[in-house]
């Protein structure tokens, strides 16, 4: 669902006046230092696992979802206000596209993985919580890394 609202966004008409009615220009910089904190949250809350803090681990991996919320309303925002993309002119844009088709694949994918792996340790299905989050943690890490440096890639 959340998938169909940004592609909406991104690609559907826009009620008159919308596009371009208010300067969003710093968004993607947001979006990026929104994806950065939320990289530095997971690794520590990865740490606090491994060191056996788990009240710690719990309020961490809360707040990277909190943080990821905040980046979804940011970035669907911004695509309610521009319409299109930015558009890669380096010297790379094959290594660009590939970054950004597995980025939107498997931003895709993250929201109900994290989602679903967060509902397991909270609600103490901590076996299923522990063979599902390592991968849930590899493929969030790599989606806000990419995040990152498509808008450092795109924008600038």
């Amino acid at each position: 669902m959340v998938f169909a609202v940004v592609l909406l966004l991104m690609a559907g008409p826009r009620p008159a006046g919308v596009a371009g009615a208010v300067d969003v220009s710093a968004l993607p910089w947001v979006n990026a230092a929104l994806n950065s904190v939320t990289m530095l949250v997971l690794v520590a809350g990865f740490a606090a696992i491994k060191t056996g803090r788990v009240a710690l681990h719990r309020a961490l991996m809360t707040s990277a979802l909190g943080l990821s919320a905040l980046f979804l309303a940011s970035y669907t925002t911004y695509h309610l206000f521009v319409v299109g993309h930015a558009e890669y002119v380096g010297a790379f844009r094959a290594g660009y596209l590939f970054i950004l088709v597995t980025h939107i694949l498997l931003a895709i994918v993250i929201l109900p993985l994290a989602l679903h792996t967060w509902v397991r340790g909270f609600t103490g299905a901590i076996t299923s919580h522990r063979r599902i989050a390592p991968v849930t943690l590899a493929l969030w890490l790599y989606v806000a890394a990419t995040g990152v440096l498509i808008v450092v890639l795109a924008h600038s």
